[in-house]
């Protein structure tokens, strides 16, 4: 008997990953970290991981559910992951308005980053946050020490590897001395041009250290140093700041949306058939709404692969003000020189039946038959391997 499916989605990633199974796993071309992602997102919600069998205790009304696979990258398991992050980080935000910047490094670099994840990822967020606290502290922008959540994606709208940060950037700062909040104008504090300068600059010399070491693997006509700056110099750095986000509900509302996304949402598939699949992006340069491509879902798959992140890597960072170390003492300072209320985290404790109930208003546990009854859990077997 194949695998049983729980049906979501009417297409899913997993489905695109059923084309393409045997070609995959036969090719030895993932890596320890995206095989297990492949085999989890296959698996996910099927009964290769088991289940339960959930009866109404009035009416014997019987439906089964099977269990989750909880990996970072499945598209079936980040919507309470994500509601619970955003409820925690309401006692984290210092209130009032943000900037949302997203800090990019050029396509030349793509090759380099991609055999180096781990430390070109974390070399990107070093860069982009030391370039943004630089230019807080200067007193010709805002003269006063800023802070950030960061957070690293990989991907493009078509599933293309472009590695960049999404940064939330309080509008203001607190002074030098800790006395005073300043306030950030309507527009971003520092100039876009003189930030991507900055980025680019502290992200090469960042990268010399790496070279320098020795530490970094290089891909085949890797330039030398000397010829990669010029080029790195001649190139456009795409640092861009949107305008100011609203309040603290705002900003929640739009990091929920950012933070535990991954490459791409079972929603935005249209058809998987033939061994190709079909979905929706949107296309920036023409504006338009969305569009939509075909691929095969061998090529798919390959994409898909190029954004699982390395083993116990962060893409969610805090920097600044907004940092761990700083939670008790600078944070805690710039609230209260606000002067107002900072909201506090609801699903504290909560197991995730309630956290389930709090957001949809439904109780899982309630008979979806009778409404009476209750639904209690019996536990199904896995399938011998």
């Amino acid at each position: 008997m194949g695998t049983m499916v729980n049906q979501r989605h009417k297409e899913e990633v997993a489905c695109v990953f059923r084309f393409c199974s045997e070609a995959f796993l036969t090719s030895g071309k993932l890596c320890r970290q995206q095989q297990k992602a492949f085999d989890d997102i296959l698996s996910c919600r099927t009964s290769a991981l088991g289940g339960h069998i959930n009866t109404c205790d009035n009416c014997g009304f019987t439906r089964q559910s099977y269990n989750s696979c909880h990996n970072r990258h499945c598209p079936k398991c980040q919507f309470l992951k994500q509601e619970q992050w955003v409820d925690k980080l309401r006692g984290r935000l210092i209130p009032g308005r943000y900037f949302h910047i997203v800090f990019s490094v050029p396509h030349l670099l793509n090759g380099l980053i991609y055999i180096n994840q781990s430390q070109c990822y974390k070399l990107i967020f070093d860069a982009a946050s030391q370039a943004l606290q630089n230019a807080g502290r200067n007193p010709r922008f805002l003269g006063a020490q800023t802070g950030a959540v960061a957070v690293l994606h990989t991907w493009g709208q078509t599933l293309s590897y472009h590695p960049h940060i999404h940064m939330l950037v309080p509008a203001g700062g607190l002074s030098e001395d800790g006395t005073e909040w300043v306030n950030a104008k309507k527009k971003f504090f520092v100039p876009v041009k003189a930030l991507s300068a900055m980025f680019r600059g502290i992200f090469t010399r960042l990268l010399k250290k790496h070279l320098d070491k020795n530490d970094l693997k290089l891909p085949d006509g890797f330039p030398g140093f000397n010829m990669l700056k010029k080029a790195l110099y001649e190139k456009n750095w795409n640092v861009y700041a949107k305008k100011a986000l609203g309040g603290i509900n705002s900003v929640l509302a739009y990091l929920g949306r950012y933070t535990h996304r991954v490459a791409i949402s079972n929603s935005r598939l249209v058809r998987v058939e033939n061994g190709q699949v079909t979905f929706r992006y949107k296309n920036y340069r023409n504006r338009e709404l969305h569009e939509i491509i075909t691929i095969s879902c061998v090529e798919f798959t390959r994409r898909f692969m190029m954004h699982i992140l390395p083993p116990g890597f962060y893409k969610i960072r805090y920097y600044g003000i907004l940092a761990t170390a700083n939670i008790e003492t600078k944070r805690q300072q710039a609230i209260a020189l606000i002067g107002k209320t900072i909201w506090l985290p609801a699903f504290e404790g909560l197991s995730a039946c309630e956290v389930y109930r709090a957001l949809t208003g439904i109780d899982p546990s309630r008979c979806p038959k009778c409404k009476r009854g209750r639904l209690v859990q019996k536990l199904m077997e896995k399938p011998p391997e």
